[in-house]
């Protein structure tokens, strides 16, 4: 048995993990989840350590988890546990509510902590806020030029 037969082609991983090709594309290209061998023709090839990462991120999306906070969620766990080198596959994940609990050797913590939340929910509506402040200065700036003119 080659180390070629022990992986898995881009078609098979769709397959076995319910992903369409696009999303799998996507993810390797943004660094979500990368395959661990390329072939000499740049072809993507995926070990089974692989195939648990990629189940593990469609079980928090199908739960409700967006992508992005995944990756937030994955940034963190790498920040409090650097030994961790591939959270998805390494570690148990769960999505409670919008909560994603990570369990470790014999504890369980938040993946995002609540001052970590707190600062993305204040920048979500700083966001948000901002766009409809610029709109306001549009429209003000035009209704400006309009009495000008």
């Amino acid at each position: 048995m080659t180390t070629e037969d022990l992986l898995f082609r881009r078609g098979e991983l769709c397959k076995i993990t319910g992903l369409s090709a696009r999303q799998v594309q996507y993810w390797h290209k943004t660094n979500l989840i990368r395959p661990s061998y390329q072939t000499p023709g740049s072809h993507g090839r995926y070990t089974f350590q692989d195939l648990i990462a990629f189940k593990a991120a469609k079980k928090l999306l199908d739960a409700g988890i967006s992508l992005q906070r995944i990756r937030k969620s994955i940034a963190s766990i790498r920040e409090v546990l650097p030994s961790v080198k591939r959270p998805l596959a390494e570690l148990t994940l769960v999505a409670t509510g919008d909560v994603i609990l990570v369990f470790y050797q014999d504890s369980a913590f938040e993946a995002i902590s609540e001052i970590e939340r707190e600062v993305l929910r204040w920048k979500d509506r700083e966001e948000r806020l901002g766009k409809y402040r610029r709109l306001k200065t549009v429209a003000a700036s035009k209704n400006r030029l309009r009495k000008t003119a």
